[in-house]
């Protein structure tokens, strides 16, 4: 069926410049008055000559002419965004054919994938009450499906720290492109508690039809609460009487 198995333990600003020129101003020139000329009589009195009137011409202000404002737009040449390199930096392989990678993302790669994917930031949100894990596959040449199994381990007890199954996880996933990078998140129903973990992840990769619906998540828990053991309570021995 050509199914891959990769087994891995988790942890311009635009400048606006309004330029006004400075226009001449215009004022008009008052004309020289005609000089008066005076005539000569016969008589001995001299008759008085009319003074001219000189009058202004009103001063006609010409309105200024402002200029239209252009408004430059930069061009800003956006260039692609660079492939992927290949392998992706900081995966497994799976060892075999070096077909399909794998890596478990640290908190700070983890929370810049949730707040780019409303999906899986809504999915987290389990995560708060329940066991999860968290694991990034991909695939050089793409999948028809994955499927990633893992176990749910935990204290034994509130006393004993030894670790014990608590469960099997089972997600499947989508189809997939070649070398696209997905990120899974691996939800169990086991309610969470200190020391719980997510471990023995195992990661397959296949090329054939899809024998079932995708996504899915389920979980089986096979955690069995140890039985106390008895305290034997010691019988008074009675006391002879005098």
């Amino acid at each position: 069926m050509g199914a891959l198995i990769i087994r891995r333990t988790l942890t311009l600003s635009l400048a606006l410049i309004l330029s006004l020129s400075a226009l001449p101003s215009f004022a008009a020139t008052a004309k020289p008055a005609p000089k008066a000329t005076a005539k000569a009589t016969a008589k001995a009195t001299a008759k008085a000559t009319a003074k001219a009137k000189v009058t202004k011409k009103p001063v006609v202000k010409k309105p200024v002419a402002k200029k239209r404002v252009v408004y430059k737009r930069k061009v800003v040449k956006v260039s692609p965004s660079p492939s992927p390199g290949w392998p992706p930096k900081g995966f497994l392989p799976d060892g075999n054919t070096d077909e399909i990678y794998a890596k478990l993302p640290t908190t700070k790669e983890l929370l810049g994938v949730l707040s780019a994917n409303p999906n899986l930031s809504k999915q987290m949100k389990s995560c708060s009450r329940y066991a999860c894990g968290a694991v990034q596959i991909a695939s050089y040449p793409g999948c028809t499906w994955w499927e990633i199994t893992a176990n749910v381990y935990g204290p034994t007890s509130d006393t004993d720290v030894t670790s014990i199954p608590y469960g099997n996880l089972r997600t499947t996933v989508a189809p997939t492109k070649a070398k696209q990078i997905v990120t899974v998140l691996l939800l169990s129903t086991e309610p969470l508690k200190p020391k719980t973990i997510v471990k023995n992840i195992n990661i397959t990769c296949y090329h054939s039809p899809r024998t079932e619906l995708v996504p899915t998540t389920s979980y089986t828990s096979t955690y069995v609460a140890p039985t106390p053991t008895p305290t034997s309570t010691p019988t008074p021995t009675p006391t002879p009487s005098s």
